[in-house]
Parts: structure tokens; sequence; C-alpha cells
């Protein structure tokens, strides 16, 4: 027996040097942490498990059956973060670069199998140089059963992925297909075709990091939702998400412990500018109903004429949509639309309440637009609004114009409550616009067009450019005092609580992907 533990031991040592103290040496130089010490700051102190340590690749091709190191270049288990369990796998580039074996494919298999099974969230910290090209199609394969349980898991599991180096080619559709996506600056990138393929096929010059670097992706492309400075802030922006999810699908997010006290906020009475034309910061309509420092915006980068993020309303979970007037007057366009969209059906998976917070003067007008597909892109938003059963609440600071009215959770697809503050314009355009068209030949005709417009302008505004319209046809709830908004909304999210909805019965819909 004592031989038999001392094997063992040497063998998990073995596993925990990965490819040795000279490779680790080189992980820490560029900065990075190597996979055990990321897996030992995101789980709770003494509570992870591994599992299939001491696996080893099959591969005798190339003289790779010289080349063993248990555990097979990613590391595997479950514990807990913040008390709740949570299963991971971690990459671990010292070994083959961290590159993916039929073996490395079947342990992240495993625990994602484990994690539908048990109902637990899946976090993913990838750093790897993609398939391993000494056994061909078996890595390949390995892929795509990794492929295959992404799917079968969304919207089952909060799923969660951290590229904490590299990720290229095939690699990036499992990160692609998780709820969120967090890159480390400087040290990963994602990209299907690296530099060199993009100069050889194209003519353009351009490095890793700007075709596919952190910046790139939060900014351009909007695939990545988060981005940290290190290897350590990427852990906590992980931890932090967790906190506002449910383990699955099958329940509720996790309820703070809150006292109503006097939930006035005056505050929100100054935000509005007089002028209906000048902007303001959506955020600080959100930093006023919700929780103090409680909201973690995403995508914050990218499509800034829209706010996702999510908050606690007097402790309860809530995810946020808001337009922003500071960038592009809140019109939605191509990426807002699709930006939203995802988000919503995320907080519709896990039964996760919605907060819609609208000013927004319509879908940005312009060839480039319409050419990149605003209509179908738009209907994204329109649709995942429309299918969303959990509790959902709007609130119209200023602006609702045209079809983004309806868009934005309006009372007619299904919004469970509509408020508005007092100033609230719901009409199918502004008041120039329209009344250019309404009262063209009255203004033609005038001896003063201008003085004409002007006087039409007031008179539409004074029938369009409040709430109560809308309000007398039960289209908007209440009208109420902006101070008062966070008490109408942690009462009406309470009152909404046990909500139950039943879709049409069928496969899935068709979103217009």
């Amino acid at each position: 027996m004592t031989d038999k533990l001392e094997w063992l031991e040497q063998r998990k040592r073995e596993a925990m040097e990965g490819g040795g103290p000279t490779r680790i040496a080189a992980q820490h130089s560029k900065g990075k942490l190597t996979a055990r010490e990321r897996i030992d700051l995101l789980m709770d102190p003494g509570s992870f498990e591994e599992l299939g340590m001491l696996v080893l690749h099959r591969t005798t091709d190339f003289g790779m059956d010289k080349q063993q190191y248990p555990g097979d270049g990613v590391v595997t288990g479950y514990g807990t973060v913040n008390g709740r369990l949570v299963y991971v796998f971690s990459q671990d580039f010292t070994v083959f670069g961290g590159s993916l074996s039929e073996t490395h494919a079947e342990k992240i298999c495993k625990i994602m199998d484990m994690a539908m099974k048990n109902g637990a969230p899946v976090i993913g910290l990838n750093d790897s140089g993609g398939a391993r090209i000494q056994e061909g199609v078996r890595s390949l394969g390995g892929y795509a059963d990794i492929f295959y349980r992404n799917v079968m898991a969304s919207g089952v599991v909060p799923q969660i992925s951290a590229i904490m180096g590299p990720c290229a080619g095939g690699a990036v559709y499992s990160p692609a297909m998780t709820d969120f996506t967090i890159m480390v600056e400087e040290s990963s990138y994602m990209f299907v075709t690296g530099p060199n393929v993009v100069k050889t096929v194209t003519n353009e010059s351009v490095s890793s990091e700007e075709l596919g670097g952190a910046h790139t992706h939060a900014v351009k492309s909007g695939v990545t939702h988060l981005t940290a400075a290190n290897d350590l802030e990427a852990i906590r922006h992980i931890k932090h998400l967790l906190s506002y999810m449910p383990q699955n699908c099958e329940e509720k997010p996790p309820l703070k412990p809150y006292e109503l006290e006097d939930e006035l906020r005056p505050i929100l009475r100054e935000i509005i500018p007089e002028n209906p034309q000048q902007p303001y910061d959506m955020r600080q309509v959100i930093e006023g109903v919700v929780d103090a420092e409680s909201f973690f915006e995403i995508q914050p980068d990218y499509a800034d004429n829209i706010v996702i993020g999510f908050a606690r309303l007097a402790g309860r979970s809530i995810g946020i949509v808001g337009n922003q007037p500071f960038s592009l007057a809140g019109v939605l366009d191509v990426n807002s639309s699709k930006k939203a969209a995802r988000f919503v059906r995320f907080c519709d998976c896990f039964n996760i309440p919605l907060l819609v917070l609208v000013d927004v003067p319509g879908f940005l007008p312009g060839t480039d637009q319409e050419w990149n597909g605003i209509i179908t892109n738009g209907a994204k938003l329109l649709y995942a609004f429309s299918e969303a059963t959990v509790p959902r609440i709007t609130l119209i600071t200023r602006k609702a114009y045209g079809g983004a009215y309806d868009v934005m959770n309006s009372k007619h697809i299904g919004a469970d409550i509509n408020y508005a503050w007092p100033d609230a314009e719901i009409a199918v355009m502004g008041a120039r616009g329209a009344s250019e068209i309404i009262f063209r030949k009255e203004i033609s005709m005038a001896e003063d067009p201008e003085a004409m417009l002007a006087e039409k302008e007031l008179e539409y505004k004074e029938k369009f450019a409040n709430p109560y319209r809308a309000a007398a046809r039960g289209f908007i709830d209440e009208v109420i005092d902006p101070a008062e908004s966070r008490r109408k909304l942690i009462k009406g999210f309470s009152m909404l609580e046990n909500k139950a909805v039943s879709l049409p019965a069928k496969k899935h819909g068709n979103i217009p992907l």
C-alpha cells in the first residue's frame, strides 16, 4: 500500500507541475497565472475537487507516446464560489500550449454533463493554442463534442467563458455560444483565422491584438462582454456575474436581505433637461432607482446608444435595458438591437426580471443601417421582448417615438406594467416632422411659413408631447412623479414575483437571426 500511495503522490505532483517549472516560469513572465492558480482564485478556499487529474492522452504518432503529462493540459473539477456549486475547467498552456486533444475534450465534456445533471453553472478558463495537430480529426471531433454540449446546456445552466490567452480557429465557437465572455487585455485574443492567413488571403497586415484582442472585441465586434486588465480582475468579473444569476433555469436569482425605508429619490426630478433636444446620461436614472452601487454594466463599450446590465432592486436581482441619449440620441440601430436582444433572452432564460428605461426617438436612418439589416436586427429585439415571460416593467423617461416605442417593451408586446414620467412624449414621430407632414398644405399657403410651422408644431406638441393620451387608452398604467420611481418599481416587481405565463405549444420559435 505504501508503494502505491507514493506512486500516486508522484503522479499528482507531476499533474500539479503541468509542463514543468520552466514553462510555469514562462507563463508568469507574461503576466499570466497558471491554470491552477486561476482556479484557486475563483473557488472558495479548500472547496475545489479535481476530477481527471491522472488522465493521459492516447496518441502514439510523432513521438507523442514519449510526452505524457497527467491531466493532459486541462484542470477540471467542481467547488463553490461564495458558497454556491460551480463546475470549472481551466486549460493549462504549459502542456502542449493548452492544445485540445481527444482526452482533453472528454474531460471538459464530462464536467459540462455533470453541470447539466446537477443544475449548476459552468465556468471555462480558456488558454489554448487550438486543436492538437498530432491527433488530426480526433481533436476536431473533441471540439464538436464540446460545441454540442454548449448548445444543450444553453438556457439550462449559466455558462461563462474567460479568455485568458490565445483562442483561435474552431476554439472560438465554444466561448461564442456561452452566455458571457470575458477577455484579458494584452494577453488574450480570439479570431477564426490569424494575422498570417489574413495577410495571405486579403493582403492586409494586422497584429493579433488589432485583429482579435480584447479592445477590438469589446468596441468593434461586441464578441466580448467584459474586459479585464489582468487574470485577477477577470476572476472578479466572473464572481460578480455569478452573484446576479440563479444556479439554473428552474431557480430564481438569489435575493439579498433588504429592509424598506424611505424609497423616494427627489434627485430623479432633476435629470431630464428642459430642452428636449439636450442629452443626459441614462446611467443617472439607473443609479437613482436601483440599490446603491449594485449596477453592473455589460458590454459598456459596444453599441453605447443602449445600456444593459444587472442590478438589484430592494435586494432583488434584475436585468436593465435602457436607451442612452448621450450616444446617437438613444436611437436603436443594428448593433444596439443585437446587444439588447441577447441580454433580454439571457434574463428570460434564467428568471431575471427586466426593467426597461425608454428614451428613444426611433430607429437610426441611412443606407448603412438598411443594407446591414436594421429590419431583421431590430426584429430580434422585438422578438426577444415579445417572447420573454419574466416580470417586465417599462418606464418611459422622455421620448418614445415610432416603431421604437413598440419595440422597447411596450404594453402591446406583453409588458406587465408601463410607467411614464410627466414629460414623456409618445407619438409616431417628433412634433416638427409630424407638423411638416400633417399641415404641409397650410404651411405652404401661409404668408409666413416658418411662423405657421411653429404654431402647428406647438399644436401637435400639446396633443402628443405628453403621456396622457396613452394613459387614457391604458397603454400607460400610471404617470408618476420621477421621485417615486424607485418605490413604484419595488412594489411592481414584488407584485409580479410569482408571475406565470405559458407560451403556445411549439418546438421552438424562428427568431430572425
